[in-house]
């Protein structure tokens, strides 16, 4: 089994973000991951990349949380250690924007602040700030039949940068957006977690922007490998 230990710990005792040992999930019959062994330490950027239906949607589902796994271990230890509170401090980054119609652009930004508790000030604050980062600002009135697909996933990127999560998960972030955008986006969700001491792990099939990040690797028959040398 390949263990890919991402970023560069200042001391050897740094406790890491996220820890999983032989992860391992099957659908029925069908292995999508087999023993990934995964270990993230603030200060990683890591592209997951694969062929599409390779299981990397799965995998960060089961980073998040959000999956069980059927087989290994999956720790983080460097989060909080409930559950609940965990979740404030891992930001996921779906596909599909997810925008609740009725709200603004910025409504929908600022709703999970709201519902965690912030106040109206803060929540108004962090939504400015995330809406500006993403280039959305002007749109923060909006409704989202009101924007382009590209502008939906800017705004749930948004999103989630205005919780300031320690560890990012983005899956096909800019799938929908153009390469100006794309790259944007991408530098948006780099910034954060290097303001946070976080870690950002990205699952993409666009290999240009895989390469933006320092580290790189490769889903493929249910295990994660480092990207071969060229």
């Amino acid at each position: 089994m390949t263990a890919l230990t991402l970023s560069e710990p200042a001391a050897a005792s740094r406790t890491p973000l996220l820890s999983g040992v032989g992860l391992s999930v099957r659908y029925g019959q069908v292995s999508v991951l087999t023993d990934v062994n995964l270990t993230v330490h603030s200060g990683a950027e890591l592209a997951i990349t694969g062929r599409s239906g390779s299981g990397k949607t799965t995998l960060l589902l089961v980073l998040a949380g959000l999956l069980q796994h059927q087989r290994g271990s999956l720790r983080w230890p460097a989060l909080a250690t409930s559950s609940a509170a965990r979740r404030s401090e891992i930001g996921m980054v779906f596909q599909a924007p997810s925008l609740v119609p009725e709200l603004t652009a910025a409504e929908n930004v600022s709703l999970p602040l709201r519902l965690r508790g912030s106040d109206v000030r803060q929540a108004a604050q962090a939504t400015d700030e995330a809406l500006s980062l993403v280039g959305l600002q002007e749109a923060a009135d909006a409704l989202p039949s009101q924007l382009s697909g590209g502008m939906q996933q800017r705004v749930a990127i948004a999103r989630v940068l205005a919780g300031r999560p320690r560890l990012i998960l983005a899956d096909e972030p800019t799938g929908a957006l153009d390469r100006e955008n794309a790259f944007a986006a991408l530098a948006a969700l780099r910034d954060a977690v290097a303001v946070t001491g976080g870690a950002l792990v990205v699952a993409t099939h666009d290999d240009e922007l895989a390469g933006l990040l320092s580290e790189q690797a490769v889903l493929d028959g249910g295990r994660l490998h480092a990207p071969a040398k060229t």
